[in-house]
């Protein structure tokens, strides 16, 4: 039998869960370049993406921290404007790795399925998103 109250641990653990996920999110970028983030960009997004204007897919300055589906002048699918989602380095390494799975009926089938790669962009995208 324990000694401690079921409310005091089952915070205890929550923090402990806490500290995991903020861990693992700052880990995330720990090692990625924002430089080195340019060139694979321009290669693997820059066919369908400008840094300052819509094309077949929406403008990326600024991605980081804004609100998924609410760049202006982009018509984004249902699915992705629903989501709420906020791009963040844990986020848009999910939707870089495999866009379906994170949101099913979004209109954009893509992956950058080398993790380096992905952690370059992701620093070079919030390098260029502000403060």
């Amino acid at each position: 039998m324990s000694h401690y109250p079921a409310g005091r641990v089952r915070a205890g653990m929550a923090a402990v869960v806490a500290a995991v996920l903020l861990a693992a999110s700052l880990s995330l970028l720990q090692g990625a370049d924002a430089a080195a983030g340019s060139a694979p960009f321009q290669r693997r997004c820059g066919g369908c993406h400008s840094l300052d204007r819509a094309m077949e897919g929406p403008l990326l300055r600024g991605v980081y921290g804004r609100r998924a589906g609410s760049a202006p002048g982009f018509q984004y699918s249902e699915a992705l404007r629903k989501t709420g989602i906020v791009w963040d380095s844990e986020l848009l390494n999910k939707w870089l790795t495999d866009t379906e799975s994170l949101v099913p009926g979004n209109d954009m089938a893509f992956r950058v399925p080398n993790a380096d790669e992905r952690e370059n962009i992701i620093s070079y995208l919030k390098s260029l998103s502000g403060p």
